[in-house]
């Protein structure tokens, strides 16, 4: 028996999340809990969140207006297609047994050090692109190829992360980081979502009510904030309170279990 409430709650989380992830990402801390809340397991969740973005990434790029910067961030996102590509099949095949305690404290040690830069050091964040800086580098290559890796095989984060390599060792902009985001996310998206599709781990249902949300929140946010005057204000802001999310969602199970001895 369809139980409607659940399915509301998918449209209206995966909304929410298709428009923080065009913002600025991470928004699997949403739509992941809402999965596991309607009753699928981790794995099934993990794998059925792809259905979602498969279509929140499609729905943001083709809500992009062309205009000669977005063609043009566009063609400076295919020097880490490759790293990107390669590093997501990798991720989204492999099993890797990482200890969940260790996975936990690295990402949230990340997170913390990238809240204390953008809150401290706000001009890092907020340069214009720098058009003098080597942007197709070995060190930058390999970053990204770790990127993608980490994308296809959790995929949480990976937009913070993303926005992090592009403006911190790439030096460009938040807003022209934004756009390389969105397409490099669809394209990466892809190899993921047929691999799980493949493995018969998705549940469809939950998966394309989940996709109407986040397809909606993403055209939104594509249409309305990313080429927005103010985009790496409004970029700024919410990527500090969606760090601030992920660092309370990596710590607290930890911080639980703790006080629980």
């Amino acid at each position: 028996m369809i139980d409607w409430l659940e399915l509301i709650a998918l449209v209206l989380g995966g909304f929410c999340a298709g428009l923080i992830n065009v913002i600025a990402g991470n928004g699997s801390a949403i739509t992941l809990p809402l999965l596991m809340w309607v009753g699928l397991d981790a794995n099934t969740a993990n794998a059925t969140n792809r259905v979602g973005a498969l279509f929140q990434t499609t729905s943001a790029i083709s809500s992009l207006s062309k205009t000669k910067r977005v063609r043009y961030m566009i063609k400076q996102s295919y020097f880490i297609i490759s790293p990107i590509i390669i590093g997501a099949i990798i991720g989204a095949n492999l099993a890797i047994d990482i200890p969940e305690t260790i996975m936990r404290v690295a990402i949230g040690t990340i997170m913390i050090g990238l809240l204390v830069t953008i809150l401290f050091n706000p001009n890092k964040w907020l340069i214009p692109t720098d058009g003098m800086i080597d942007k197709r580098t070995p060190k930058i290559w390999l970053a990204y190829l770790g990127l993608g890796f980490y994308g296809g095989f959790i995929q949480m984060g990976f937009g913070i992360l993303f926005l992090s390599i592009s403006v911190l060792m790439a030096k460009y902009a938040l807003k022209d980081g934004n756009i390389m985001k969105l397409f490099i996310a669809f394209l990466m998206t892809i190899p993921s979502f047929f691999i799980f599709a493949l493995s018969g781990s998705i549940d469809w249902l939950y998966g394309l009510t989940l996709a109407a949300g986040t397809a909606s929140g993403a055209r939104f946010g594509a249409k309305t904030v990313v080429q927005h005057p103010k985009a790496n204000a409004i970029t700024r802001k919410v990527l500090i309170a969606v760090i601030l999310i992920a660092i309370v969602k990596m710590f607290q199970p930890l911080v639980i279990e703790y006080f629980a001895q």
